[in-house]
C-alpha cells in the first residue's frame, strides 16, 4: 500500500483533518497536503513520529518489506 493510502487511512480511523494531523507531527498543513499529494514523503523525524503515535513501521510506510 502507497504511504499516500496508508497516511489517508490514519487520518480517517483518527478522525484527524490535515491541520489535526499536521499538528500531532509537528508539521505545516501544507506539508500534509504534499504528502497527500505525493508531491513530498515524509522526512526522518515525521516517519518517526508516525511510528511512535500510530505504530507504522517504517518499512511498511514505504513498501520496503517486500522480499521477491
Amino acid at each position: 500500500m502507497p504511504y499516500i493510502d496508508i497516511l489517508k487511512e490514519i487520518m480517517i480511523e483518527h478522525n484527524l483533518s490535515q491541520q489535526k494531523f499536521a499538528d500531532l507531527l509537528g508539521v505545516n498543513q501544507t506539508t500534509v497536503s504534499q504528502w497527500l499529494l505525493g508531491k513530498k514523503k515524509p522526512g526522518y523525524d515525521s516517519i518517526q513520529l508516525l511510528y511512535d503515535k500510530f505504530d507504522v513501521e517504517p518499512n511498511l510506510l514505504f513498501d520496503l518489506d517486500k522480499r521477491d
